[in-house]
């Protein structure tokens, strides 16, 4: 039971999902779960799987992990003790309406889902940042309608590779769209990068509108302003609603006056941690520390 726990809470995670594994660490005495005993939870706590001993504490269980996979969007740890009577009584113990008697010592952790970030075009900028992505421990996967571009040998550690015309591609997306945090648009061909960054849009309205528990990933553009109000006005001409528009980065990456391939990924990659530690960049005063 433990590693189908475990398996399927990996799978949220591989989908993009936060999910929440308890885990019975302690027990004494009379106890309806033993050491070890495991729930996941994910959908926003429509979805579980496992046990930690029934009753009334895997209903206490069960309404925390609720409580947190909705309030926290960073990892989290607490540990929590239950005390399987009515009269039960210690140090931050929360009695039960139990006749078991004993005690139970849960962790419950917030597990966050790493970046899986999607290249759209595998030039220059898509390898700097693959190399990158690599030293963070991140996932990554390449898209481009030439396989000189989107190959083994270029992108080796790569998690997808779609060597495929944008409509194939787009058809795909259809069910791989889940799996990336982020989507970047660095195409060579503007016509291009706008034809899948309209379908991409189009597979995101039509998630948010079927209010599916899953989170849609964020969308990126590189390219000047001129580039995206273009963009912009062929997503309004075709019915993208404008929140969807507003919503995606362009140009991508923090300002940090990055030119090269390489500075370029850095920027961006330090644009998506923001996101990922939920930290707003800022300025340090340089000035203090000297």
């Amino acid at each position: 039971m433990t590693a189908a726990v475990m398996r399927w809470a990996l799978n949220c995670l591989e989908l993009q999902k936060t999910t929440v594994i308890a885990t019975v660490i302690d027990t004494s005495g009379s106890v309806p779960g033993k050491t070890g005993a495991r729930i996941a939870m994910s959908d926003l706590g429509e979805n579980w799987v496992g046990t930690v001993g029934g009753a009334g504490l895997e209903l206490k269980v069960l309404n925390r992990c609720r409580e947190l996979i909705k309030t926290f969007s960073k990892p989290h740890g607490e540990i929590q003790t239950f005390g399987l009577s009515k009269s039960a009584k210690g140090y931050e113990v929360q009695p039960l309406d139990s006749l078991c008697g004993g005690r139970v010592t849960l962790s419950i952790e917030v597990m966050i889902p790493m970046p899986h970030i999607l290249l759209i075009g595998g030039g220059h900028c898509a390898l700097a940042l693959s190399k990158s992505i690599d030293l963070l421990g991140w996932k990554y996967s390449v898209h481009d309608t030439r396989e000189d571009f989107c190959n083994s040998d270029l992108y080796s550690t790569a998690e997808n590779l779609y060597p495929s015309s944008t409509s194939k591609f787009l058809s795909k997306m259809d069910k791989d769209l889940t799996k990336y945090s982020d989507i970047l648009l660095l195409g060579h061909d503007w016509s291009e990068d706008q034809e899948r960054l309209i379908g991409i849009l189009q597979k995101i309205t039509k998630s948010n509108h079927e209010e599916k528990s899953f989170s849609v990933p964020r969308v990126g553009v590189i390219g000047s302003r001129s580039k995206w109000q273009k963009f912009e006005k062929k997503g309004l001409e075709i019915g993208i609603e404008k929140e969807i528009l507003d919503s995606v980065i362009c140009p991508i990456g923090l300002n940090v006056g990055a030119e090269s391939p390489e500075e370029i990924a850095v920027a961006v990659l330090a644009q998506i941690l923001s996101f990922y530690k939920q930290v707003k960049p800022s300025e340090p005063n340089w000035r203090e520390k000297i």
